[in-house]
């Protein structure tokens, strides 16, 4: 069921997914959060996006059907304008599967500190059946006893998270790979290199370096021809997959975007496993979707990205940062 709040321009009509041209659009921030819980007596998907431009912040949830039906989603969505400070604060109900859940949300205090994605002083909260199933914020406390319902037995699980941002040459994210660990600062940056004699036309070739909290961590030389690929990082006691697509900033024309996928492995066996053994392609990892039960939202892009799906023995396991690089010329 729909709700009456007016929906931000950078939110799709159908209300399901944030389609790439939407974003194209407007040329503004989006920030997914995919969660994975019980509710309404199915494990279910729960997305949280914010949106921002110059103007306001949206923010929408929305629930998909069991075992990730996407047919049956059901979403509502705010607007949050700096002039209506009412909407900052309340509540909106739909019916799923016969049963009502209640989404609650404070933002008047919320701290965004330029970010699309709010930093702290802010709850929202999904409830449903008098249990509150998702519990986002650092104001938990306040939340619980505002909305009088006991916190669910089953903890969710972060499953995913998706970003859009745009830049020239230099992209910057915040991420944690991990539900308690550290913010990562994350930085990719492609640019073109000179090569020949500097008395002669010099050929140009572009390459990529990515760095993690300021060191470089993958650096790839003609680009030109490694354009996708993957490689191991490691981050303390944990190993990152990372795997990147940016073909349609090399070969296509008009403001296309790269895709880069960063997947922690947190098993105890990850850092002797991965000396002896290789990483599955990008598209064998993506391929992995057609799974009973998709554990990430689909997510289009050029070639053979499609959409990602993994499972593992923990929570770690299951997560991958999605970034989406608009490059602006």
């Amino acid at each position: 069921m729909q709700d009456s709040v007016g929906i931000p321009a950078f939110f799709s009509s159908s209300g399901d997914h944030v389609h790439h041209d939407a974003v194209t659009r407007s040329g503004q921030s989006v920030y997914m959060s995919v969660y994975r819980t019980k509710i309404a007596d199915h494990c279910r998907l729960i997305t949280i996006t914010w949106c921002k431009n110059l103007l306001l912040h949206g923010l929408s949830v929305s629930v998909e059907g069991p075992e990730g039906e996407r047919e049956t989603k059901h979403s509502c969505k705010v607007e949050l304008k700096p002039w209506y400070f009412w909407r900052k604060q309340g509540s909106k109900r739909f019916i799923l599967d016969g049963k009502y859940v209640d989404v609650f949300w404070d933002l008047k205090a919320a701290k965004f500190n330029g970010e699309t994605e709010p930093a702290s002083e802010y709850y929202v909260a999904v409830v449903c059946d008098k249990e509150i199933v998702l519990l986002l914020g650092d104001l938990k406390k306040e939340a619980q006893r505002r909305i009088g319902c006991r916190k669910a037995l089953i903890d969710p699980i972060l499953v995913s998270k998706k970003e859009h941002i745009f830049g020239k040459k230099k992209f910057s994210t915040r991420a944690k790979f991990h539900e308690k660990g550290r913010l990562h600062e994350i930085s990719i940056e492609c640019r073109n290199k000179s090569c020949g004699d500097q008395s002669i036309v010099s050929e140009v070739q572009p390459e990529m370096e990515i760095r993690f909290d300021g060191h470089l961590v993958v650096h790839v030389k003609h680009l030109q021809w490694k354009f996708r690929g993957n490689e191991s990082v490691h981050l303390n006691k944990m190993r990152v997959e990372v795997y990147w697509d940016v073909h349609d900033w090399l070969f296509s024309p008009g403001l296309k975007h790269a895709l880069f996928i960063f997947k922690p492995i947190m098993s105890s066996t990850s850092l002797s496993s991965s000396r002896s053994s290789s990483s599955p392609s990008l598209s064998s990892l993506l391929s992995s979707s057609s799974s009973s039960t998709p554990l990430s939202t689909q997510t289009e892009s050029s070639g053979s990205v499609e959409g990602l799906s993994v499972s593992g023995p923990s929570s770690s396991d299951q997560f991958s940062l999605f970034l989406y690089a608009w490059k602006v010329e």
